[in-house]
């Protein structure tokens, strides 16, 4: 183990009413709830809060809803990204001038091999229009989603121009070898997993937790295997986890976790889901009952 603190930080859904509007009252509820559990932080308008399906407009509204209920802004690291630099510079300020941690920051994702040089300037143009408003930013990887990596090149051209402004990243490629790598070049910065399966192998390599869609189901159990590392606790923690991520990993992500939570909030109205996407099936329902039962288990209460 490290000396860095592990944590982990809830990629929250975005509840919506019935006519798909921005459901901000369960939005502020499920999330005080994840806090309740046991997250450390929140990591909204990223990629399980189907934020590209969210104007601009929302995601502020929904940021200032958490931020006026009394969650702690320090706790929030919200995503940004979008395709055009100006847009996410627009997010990028208003979290910073509601004292969020940072912002978790998607490269522009539409045009694709535009190499390091592109994606360094754009970054840049981003984090030179947030003026005196620079947040910490924490590079979003996620390339079978985006077709835009962030590569170590990419990082230290970064680092090289913004300093410590560039603190930390998000890897969801689901390649732990890839992971490491950031985390062996880059030590000062927080890398986070995507998976909770990986947080023993992040921590132990110098890495600072995880930021899993999972999470929004079993935020206790991932939250007890953090506080087990290193102890008689964290097998069985590691197992029980992993296991609720496997039952996941076969389903459609994002509705598979709002039905789930359904169930752990026993309210069907966190089910909806803004097209492309659609809502599970009878399908889908063994395998996340199976994954909600184990995130109630002894383990994970």
């Amino acid at each position: 183990m490290t000396g860095k603190t592990i944590e982990l930080f809830v990629p929250a859904i975005t509840p919506f009413r019935a006519d798909l509007s921005l459901d901000t009252a369960r939005l502020v509820d499920q999330c005080r709830w994840l806090l309740d559990q046991g997250a450390h932080g929140l990591a909204p308008f990223g990629t399980t809060s189907e934020a590209n399906s969210l104007t601009l407009g929302e995601r502020r509204e929904g940021l200032e809803a958490l931020v006026a209920a009394g969650i702690a802004p320090d706790r929030i690291i919200p995503g940004t990204g979008c395709c055009a630099t100006d847009d996410t510079a627009q997010l990028s300020r208003h979290a910073a001038q509601l004292g969020c941690r940072g912002v978790l920051m998607l490269p522009p994702f539409y045009y694709k091999g535009v190499g390091e040089a592109g994606l360094h300037a754009a970054f840049a143009r981003t984090i030179e229009a947030c003026g005196p408003n620079v947040p910490a930013i924490y590079l979003y990887h996620i390339p079978q989603m985006s077709g835009v990596p962030i590569t170590l090149g990419l990082i230290e051209r970064l680092r090289a121009s913004f300093g410590d402004r560039i603190a930390g990243l998000k890897d969801s490629s689901g390649d732990w070898d890839n992971t490491a790598a950031v985390i062996a070049a880059f030590p000062e910065l927080d890398v986070y997993s995507a998976s909770e399966s990986m947080i023993p192998n992040n921590a132990a390599a110098g890495g600072a937790g995880c930021i899993s869609a999972s999470s929004n189901v079993n935020p206790g159990g991932i939250r007890r295997l953090i506080d087990g590392l290193g102890t008689e606790a964290e097998a069985a923690a590691h197992a029980q986890v992993s296991e609720v991520r496997k039952l996941f990993e076969g389903l459609p992500l994002i509705p598979a976790i709002k039905a789930a939570v359904v169930q752990r909030r026993d309210d069907p109205a966190y089910a909806r889901v803004r097209p492309p996407l659609v809502e599970t099936t009878a399908g889908h329902a063994t395998a996340i009952s199976a994954a909600v039962r184990l995130s109630r288990s002894p383990v994970a209460a």
